[in-house]
């Protein structure tokens, strides 16, 4: 039986098998898989916007995709994860709403998605799986035993990537 660990808004968390990590409702959100597949290590992070560099009050580094990414990394290898194993799987990033003039400003999901894939590309961290965009939110759960991420939506079908 895996224990759950919950990880909230503009959080991360991280752990080792048996565990498993959970994030509810993303939205506009990302939630950031990594996981070290050799010592069975995850982490989580669910990112509300891309950039914090555009923001005054920017002191939750888990709120951001290029500061929550590397927060994790930091995370999980103090309990043991290796750099270098990391790959990814991404969810969320959702066009909640729709706007008629489809503002820059209003594309949060997309900028989340496209931040999060700028950032692990550019630290060598590769996406294995994505169920990201549309109009519709996501919770997802991460089981490092089997490196499994599951997906569950409102109306839809659960997916497993």
């Amino acid at each position: 039986m895996n224990k759950m660990i919950k990880v909230g808004m503009a959080d991360a968390n991280v752990c080792k098998a048996p565990y498993a990590l959970t994030t509810l409702g993303l939205g506009s959100c990302v939630g950031i898989v990594l996981y070290d597949p050799i010592k069975k290590i995850a982490g989580l992070v669910h990112i509300m916007l891309p950039d914090s560099t555009k923001i005054i009050n920017n002191s939750n580094k888990y709120k951001f995709a290029d500061t929550g990414i590397d927060s994790l990394i930091k995370d999980m290898t103090q309990i043991g994860a290796c750099k270098a194993n990391l790959v990814s799987k991404i969810a969320g990033g959702a066009q909640m709403f729709s706007f008629g003039n489809e503002q820059e400003m209003m594309r949060i999901g997309d900028r989340n998605v496209e931040a999060t894939k700028n950032k692990l590309s550019s630290l060598g961290i590769k996406i294995l799986a994505e169920d990201t965009g549309a109009n519709y939110g996501r919770t997802i759960e991460f089981y490092p035993e089997t490196g499994k991420l599951h997906i569950k939506s409102v109306g839809k079908e659960p997916k497993i990537l």
